[in-house]
Formats: C-alpha cells, sequence, structure tokens
C-alpha cells in the first residue's frame, strides 16, 4: 500500500512550481521508480506528490547550432539509450543509462529523478561528471544554471531545493567533440544491479593519436557523492598511450577516492575496483577516440 495524502498532475513547468509552493509537504514525482518505493516503504509516508509526468516542455533531446546537447529532466532512460542525438555525440551517456535497472524500469525512469535523487550510485552521474553537465532549475525566483560538480552536497544531497523543478541537463560541444569515452560498471549481477562501482572515462588524443590531450575520469560509489580524480586527469595530460598510462589512471585514481564499506562491498574490495576499471575504462575511450595503446 501507499500511504499519499494527495497527488496533482501538474499541467505544465509553472503550474508544477505553483503546487509545491502551495503544499510544503509537497514534492515531485516523474517516473515514480524511486519515490513510489520509499512510500510503500514508509519514508515518505502521508507525502503529497506532485506528477510532471507527460509534460511535453520537459521530455525529449536536442541539439542546439552551436552543438550544446539538451536534455529533458523527463526523459526516460530508454529514450535516452536508443537517440540519434546521443549515440551521435555523447555514446558513454547512453550506454550508462542503458545500464538502469531492467527494461521496465528504463522505461518509466528519467534522468532527472536519477539525478535528484543525489545518490552516487547512479549510473548517469559519473558520466554527467566526465561530461561536465549543467543543470538548469526552474523556480518562482527564476532560473538558474548549476554545473553537476556543484550540484551534490552528500550522501543523498543535492543543492536543489524542494520548490525547485529540473528542467534540463546541458552537455557543452567542447565536453564532448573528439573524445572518446567508456562507461563501466560492476555489480554482483549481470542485470537489474545497484552499482558497486561505476567508473566513466573519456580520453581526447593530440593530432599524433599517440598522446593524451584531454583526459577525464569520474566514479559513482567511490565517495558519498560522484566525482571527478581532477589531479589524476591533470598528470596525465601529455602522456604516451601506453602501458605507463593506464598504471597511472589506476594509481592516482586510489588516491582521489575515498569509498566505503556497506553491505554491497568494502572500502578495500572497491579500491581495488577502482584501480582495475580505471585501467578497462581508459584503454577502451583511448580506442574509441581512435587511439592506439603500446601494452
Amino acid at each position: 500500500m501507499f500511504d499519499i495524502e494527495s497527488l496533482y498532475q501538474a499541467t505544465g513547468i509553472q503550474d508544477a512550481i505553483r503546487a509545491l509552493q502551495a503544499d510544503e509537504r509537497a514534492m515531485i514525482i516523474s517516473g515514480g521508480s524511486d519515490v513510489l518505493i520509499q512510500c510503500r516503504e514508509g519514508r515518505l509516508a502521508g507525502c503529497s506528490l506532485v506528477s510532471i509526468h507527460g509534460i511535453p516542455e520537459l521530455m525529449g533531446i536536442e541539439q542546439a547550432a552551436d552543438g550544446t546537447v539538451t536534455i529533458r529532466a523527463a526523459t526516460s532512460f530508454s529514450h535516452i539509450a536508443n537517440h540519434e542525438i546521443i549515440r551521435r555525440t555523447v555514446p558513454m551517456l547512453g550506454d550508462a543509462v542503458d545500464q538502469v535497472g531492467g527494461p521496465q524500469i528504463r522505461n518509466i525512469g528519467t534522468i532527472g529523478g536519477n539525478v535528484c535523487n543525489g545518490v552516487t550510485s547512479a549510473d548517469s552521474a559519473s558520466s554527467l561528471w566526465a561530461l561536465n553537465a549543467t543543470l538548469e532549475l526552474h523556480s518562482a525566483s527564476g532560473v538558474r544554471q548549476v554545473p553537476i560538480r556543484d550540484f551534490y552536497t552528500g550522501a543523498g544531497k543535492t543543492v536543489r531545493r524542494r520548490d525547485e523543478v529540473l528542467v534540463a541537463l546541458h552537455i557543452q560541444k567542447k565536453d564532448y567533440d573528439g573524445f572518446g569515452g567508456c562507461y563501466l560498471k560492476y555489480g554482483k549481477r549481470n542485470a537489474m544491479e545497484i552499482a558497486t562501482l561505476g567508473c566513466a572515462a573519456m580520453v581526447r588524443l593530440t593530432e599524433d593519436r599517440r598522446h593524451v590531450a584531454d583526459l577525464r575520469l569520474a566514479y559513482g560509489v567511490a565517495g558519498p557523492t560522484p566525482l571527478r580524480c581532477v589531479n589524476t586527469e591533470d598528470a596525465a595530460r601529455g602522456m604516451k598511450t601506453d602501458e605507463a598510462l593506464l598504471l597511472h589512471v589506476a594509481a592516482g585514481a586510489v588516491a582521489e577516492v575515498n569509498p566505503r564499506t556497506s553491505w554491497r562491498a568494502s572500502k578495500e574490495f572497491r579500491l581495488q575496483l577502482v584501480s582495475e576499471l580505471a585501467k578497462r575504462a581508459v584503454r577502451q575511450a583511448t580506442l574509441n577516440a581512435g587511439g592506439e595503446l603500446d601494452v
């Protein structure tokens, strides 16, 4: 049973904002794959829900003239994974969201909900960090753009205010053009599994295809929030694409993360995963960028 005080279907973004302001206990629901579970478990007992499901201005993917890719917050995982713009520009993100749950979850779950939950295990989170995504939030006070690196404040916590609606995520051309990417997820099962660790790597090569021009390495479940290994990234620029690069990113990543022990895995095992997935993801990202590896 679901202990819900009320459910209001918003007709648009501004209508949703008004409904949230009118009831201090109200919260947003879209696909419901996370919110309804929390309702059933009693963690949101008696809550009022404002549904943004089916609002046209919150759905869809588009690419602007300057190359910026915009993903509306209520777009489902399955739609993202199969969309031509995503496959052409940021295929790593499509691969990441295609690993969320099973087909039923991917058909109803939305990228906005995945991000707004604030959980470090979200499959989209580390990829969006590697892509320097910007989040567009609307409220009665106006619109603000929040870089994803500033969005998460702690485990399950974000800067989004209760009466704000995440409308879209934006990825600029400079953050994907020329990059090869790879997202790897480790879980105890091959499907329908929450990540024990997630790793997203992006590599852009120099003109000779033998050195790193830019490298990004992001993780989920390697700390209380998703994170980037910025020191490792900085040191990797200019390195030759060989075994030394893979050893560098593996050692550097281990030094920058802070995983915890949980019932899914010990801290020590997660550190081993951090090292191994760094090597595998960077290797594949390099190949996807059109390079080779001297190993």
